[in-house]
């Protein structure tokens, strides 16, 4: 077994269903091993972002690695953008490099794609990733593998491993799996007991959940853990998508003064807030209306947890929720006011389109057909989801990288085999919306809805009055048939109904719906975003 090969089987070991990449000179050896030994299925798409990106929502679809291969320098640098947003959004991504060989690097001349020295891009990617390795030695790579892909398991964050070209082919042992990091048992019931002591006293107690939730695929122990404690649970912004089941005790998604009231009050008036899982970021506490009270809240995150003025390193979320439901006693349903779903009916009229009309009409689409799974791009396409009924979605909601939305959609078939609706605007589709050309090679039909209104409308409203906002007509619809698929431009209300039940029912190639909107023409959500941040 060789360096490449001893890879790819502890890749599928530890729950790889891909690999996305692009190939170049230094990964030419890895590919050629990837394309003969069809260890694990791998994707080519147009450039680095896509494959990145389309790596990332796969990891965060299946709570488990994505996996993106490119070459050294040209290559590693531009998947540089979407590696951040794993690293700020908690995503297990394994980013393979080929490397320069061990005989050329000691050469003493410069190497083509090399930057300052030829190990500047290690020294880079140390600052997104959790964990890294360089495998120059055969005789000590497996263990290496086991170590990395260890940590980007247990961190759920990216890793690096970089194989130089020249020792690709080299014999390796093959990769036993590391063991677990130790955790002190003690710890985790001195933590479990104290906060179950929290809630138990508490008046108002909630559990507020966020992406490590989905990350460390827990879904189904915190729904059985807050309907035996009789707790309500709220999403963050980034949360979203989470426990859609009817019976999870979900009250809705805090958005503070952007969000609904009731579930603002409910958050920002507990004595005994239980965050799981949640990242700190603007887009999910910046715009609250009062500033939650940090002293009278437990944190768990990042293995990490926090109470008062506690500190317990080294906990596991998982250990954490398994100790309460332990603890956790059968208590009657909570009494809560589940969130209304969001309705449809949308009126077919000839009505120019808001972007909550779109929202109705994927309501409609839902209710007539059931849900489908939503991968979002940043900006208005992703405030609309708050208006379309819970299910499963993929965005950069703190990240807000944009060009996320088609790749990752395409991310999202690949390794689930399901048709995802992916929501994109017209700035974010000019950037990566050309990788939907690769989608008649792998029989991948997306349905994609692409809010057009000429502009970075959501940049807008942050600095009105500007002209540097606005884009050109590109006519999206009309070019997709040169991509491989059907595209439709709608302008009514009317139209964007029936284009929808069209492209619903067509199967095979992708279809793009461009919806034409007014410059101006923004979510409620959104506004109430905007305004709060203002």
């Amino acid at each position: 077994m060789n360096i490449a090969e001893s890879l790819l089987y502890a890749l599928k070991d530890h729950g790889a269903k891909e690999v996305f990449g692009i190939p170049g000179d230094f990964i030419l050896p890895f590919f050629k091993v990837m394309e003969e030994s069809e260890i694990i299925p791998f994707y080519t798409l147009s450039h680095e972002p896509g494959v990145g990106f389309a790596a990332d929502a796969a990891a965060r679809e299946n709570a488990s690695l994505g996996v993106v291969a490119v070459t050294y320098g040209a290559g590693a640098f531009n998947v540089l953008n979407a590696a951040t947003g794993a690293y700020a959004e908690k995503s297990p991504l394994v980013i393979i490099s080929g490397g320069p060989g061990l005989g050329e690097s000691r050469r003493g001349i410069l190497l083509h794609h090399q930057a300052k020295t030829l190990d500047s891009q290690l020294k880079i990617f140390k600052e997104i990733t959790c964990d890294q390795a360089v495998l120059n030695n055969p005789k000590t790579a497996a263990k290496e593998i086991a170590r990395v892909l260890r940590s980007c398991k247990e961190q759920c964050r990216p890793v690096y491993i970089e194989i130089p070209r020249d020792l690709t082919f080299n014999e390796c042992d093959p990769v036993v799996m590391a063991p677990a990091s130790p955790i002190n048992k003690n710890a985790v019931n001195a933590c479990a007991d104290e906060i179950f002591k929290r809630l138990e006293t508490a008046k108002n107690p909630i559990v507020m959940v966020g992406v490590e939730i989905k990350r460390f695929n827990l879904e189904g122990k915190l729904s059985l853990l807050c309907r035996k404690l009789g707790l309500p649970v709220a999403t963050t912004f980034m949360g979203r998508g989470l426990l859609v089941d009817d019976k999870d005790p979900l009250i809705g998604t805090y958005m503070g003064l952007a969000g609904y009231q009731r579930v603002t009050k409910a958050v920002e008036n507990s004595d005994a807030l239980l965050l799981l899982g949640v990242i700190f970021s603007d887009t999910n506490f910046g715009v609250s209306e009062n500033r939650i009270n940090i002293s009278q809240s437990i944190i768990v995150a990042d293995r990490i947890v926090r109470l008062a003025y506690h500190t317990y390193s080294e906990i596991p979320l998982e250990d954490v929720i398994d100790a309460l439901l332990e603890r956790a006693k059968q208590k009657s349903a909570p009494n809560i006011q589940k969130p209304c779903a969001p309705k449809g009916d949308l009126i077919p009229d000839d009505s120019k389109i808001e972007p909550v009309d779109i929202a109705k009409a994927i309501n409609d689409l839902f209710d007539a057909h059931g849900k489908m799974k939503i991968v979002s791009d940043v900006g208005d396409c992703l405030f609309t989801t708050l208006s379309i009924q819970s299910t499963s979605l993929t965005g950069p909601a703190y990240y807000a990288g944009m060009g996320f939305g088609v790749p990752a959609g395409m991310g999202v078939q690949a390794t689930t085999g399901k048709r995802p609706i992916i929501l994109v605007g017209d700035g974010a589709f000019q950037m990566t919306g050309w990788e939907l050309g690769n989608c008649r090679r792998y029989g991948w039909d997306p349905l994609v809805i692409v809010f057009n209104n000429c502009s970075w409308e959501m940049l807008r409203t942050f600095q009105p009055g500007t002209r540097f906002n606005d884009l050109d007509d590109w006519n999206f619809a009309g070019i997709a048939k040169s991509l491989g698929g059907d595209g439709y431009r709608v302008r009514t209300r009317k139209k964007l109904k029936e284009t929808l039940d069209i492209a619903y029912n067509k199967r095979g190639k992708f279809q793009l719906v461009e919806v034409m909107m007014e410059r101006g023409a923004i979510s409620p959500t959104l506004k109430r975003f905007t305004d709060a941040i203002k």
